[in-house]
């Protein structure tokens, strides 16, 4: 899986109600025709494929296709709970850049920062864990959730 380049983030106006179709459309299927679109929003095909091109430089919205690691050949996925002596935020920028995770935050709570992975098997996850991720400068313990079953995935939040 190829890593998501780094986006900046940028103080703007909250969404207008038309955005937000726009994204509820296309939450609910990320191929739907922009005429199909502008006619559930009220735009024509032009004004939400601009308005869409926006949501996409801005970085607000990502048009991906989302699989599932356990269906597609990585036997194993987990979440890691990561506690950090010092700079989170260093610790977060190494494990960035390794492409077995999927999604990482610098959190509060029990643990620093949370890092999903997924992995080939359990000798990969072994390696990721034991030989990188805690061979970091700063990370004092982690804990591993390994993944059995992948019940609900969903990404229709933040429109509402």
């Amino acid at each position: 899986m190829a890593p998501m380049p780094p986006r900046e983030r940028t103080a703007s106006s909250p969404l207008d109600d038309v955005s937000k179709a726009i994204i509820e459309q296309l939450q609910q299927d990320g191929r739907r025709p922009y005429a199909a679109i502008g006619k559930a929003v009220g735009l024509s095909e032009a004004a939400v494929r601009q308005r869409v091109q926006r949501l996409q430089d801005t970085g607000i919205m990502q048009i991906v296709a989302v699989t599932d690691p356990l269906q597609v050949g990585f036997a194993r996925a987990a979440m890691i709970g990561i506690r950090v002596d010092g700079d989170a935020e260093a610790v977060a920028d190494e494990l960035e850049e390794m492409p077995e995770v999927d999604y990482l935050v610098v959190c509060a709570g029990s643990f620093d920062i949370l890092a999903e992975i997924v992995a080939e098997d359990d000798e990969h996850l072994l390696e990721l864990i034991n030989r990188r991720i805690r061979a970091i400068t700063g990370v004092r313990s982690t804990e591993t959730f390994v993944y059995l079953k992948l019940r609900k995935q969903l990404y229709n939040w933040g429109t509402r």
